[in-house]
């Protein structure tokens, strides 16, 4: 009993430490993209004028640099300063910023120069919990222009669509995106591949390969038994899908 006591008293102070932390993590956060954002405005409405461009470029950034990594010490390059600039002027509004994301999720878009590819990417980074890594795959493999030409064609309303809302679903071939990008298998181009090693690489960069598919997926397990019929079938691999169950679909892709 008092074996039973203690692991209670130890899973409740592990909660609250553990909520604690990521609260902290949170508010840090917060300030952080706040501080950056007013060092930003500083930087535009004061020491440019308001003006787009500052009369100095960079020599004025080289300059608050050097003077700020003295005063401050690190995280005061010219690059970041840039990006510091940049980010008050692409959301001038405090309450459009989402604090869901952090200054390196935001650095990574602010590369991003289409407005509504850059739109998108933010929105989709937030719906889809995007790690900074993940954020900059779906970048480099085009994920915005792929949804735009998967159904062969591109036009307005779909731009506006992504870009505002990220993906939504309302049926559910939406789930799965079209075509798809393995590079991270490190697979060949255009090269045949054995389905064996095909599958041998999947398990190995099974999460990657989840977050290719769509949203919403989880990895059930290899060679998993499923009876129809009084028939037993052995699936090489077997796919669940949250968001398809809600959609009363299929719940196993295999």
């Amino acid at each position: 009993m008092e074996d039973l006591n203690n692991k209670n008293i130890i899973f409740e102070i592990k909660e609250i430490l553990t909520a604690a932390r990521e609260n902290v993590a949170r508010t840090l956060n917060n300030e952080l993209l706040m501080a950056y954002w007013n060092i930003g405005k500083i930087i535009v409405e004061y020491e440019q004028d308001g003006a787009v461009k500052a009369k100095y470029g960079k020599q004025l950034l080289k300059s608050l640099s050097k003077e700020l990594t003295i005063e401050l010490g690190k995280g005061f390059s010219v690059s970041n300063l840039q990006y510091m600039r940049r980010f008050y002027l692409e959301y001038q509004k405090q309450q459009t910023l989402s604090v869901k994301l952090s200054w390196s999720h935001y650095c990574e878009i602010l590369n991003i120069s289409d407005k509504n590819a850059r739109a998108f990417y933010e929105q989709e980074a937030i719906n889809s919990n995007w790690s900074v890594r993940e954020l900059k795959r779906q970048i480099d493999t085009s994920l915005f222009e792929r949804l735009l030409l998967s159904e062969g064609n591109a036009n307005k309303e779909k731009v506006l669509s992504l870009a505002k809302q990220g993906i939504t679903y309302a049926k559910p071939n939406d789930i799965l995106k079209d075509p798809y990008v393995f590079e991270f298998l490190g697979v060949p181009e255009n090269k045949p591949m054995f389905e064996k090693d095909l599958e041998k690489a999947l398990i190995i960069k099974i999460e990657k390969f989840l977050l290719e598919l769509g949203r919403g997926f989880m990895y059930v397990g290899s060679q998993q038994r499923i009876t129809l019929g009084n028939i037993h079938y052995y699936e090489d691999m077997v796919f669940y899908n949250k968001i398809l169950e809600k959609l009363n679909s299929i719940n196993f892709i295999v």
